[in-house]
């Protein structure tokens, strides 16, 4: 069970870090502000690194790739961030958006670490997971 559980929060970590640079991705289409570009581009490189470190450790639980997210999720994450952004593409509301969606990786990590036993590298994973998107919301703040 416990290796069936470090496969799951291997693959939910791993759609984390995507949705978020794919999120990220579709907002930096339209900032034109450098120092907020730059958080943006650092936060990217964070999930990426993150990412990196689960498709290092992850053969050692499966065989197979671990899960990103579909096509769908994508189409969707681009939809509704073109949709939100429409009438209003401000700094301000461009850090609610991201703010929102990082919240719920925070929301997601700790429920991973509340209700999943897994290796001790794993659970330290999703520990810097959630820390680095709680020191991005508290930058984020300050563009609202």
């Amino acid at each position: 069970m416990k290796d069936e559980n470090n496969i799951n929060v291997l693959d939910e970590l791993n759609k984390g870090c995507c949705m978020g640079m794919d999120a990220i991705d579709f907002i930096l289409e339209k900032v034109e502000v450098l120092e907020f570009k730059k958080l943006l581009e650092k936060q990217y490189q964070d999930y990426e690194k993150i990412s990196e470190k689960i498709n290092e450790i992850y053969p050692k639980y499966s065989d197979k790739d671990p899960h990103e997210t579909s096509t769908m999720n994508k189409a969707m994450t681009w939809y509704g961030i073109q949709m939100k952004t429409i009438t209003d593409s401000t700094i301000s509301k461009l850090a609610e958006l991201l703010l929102k969606g990082t919240n719920m990786g925070i929301i997601e990590g700790r429920k991973l670490l509340n209700h999943k036993e897994t290796d001790k590298k794993i659970t330290d994973l999703v520990n810097e997971y959630i820390k680095m998107q709680e020191v991005c919301v508290e930058k984020l703040k300050k563009y609202l």
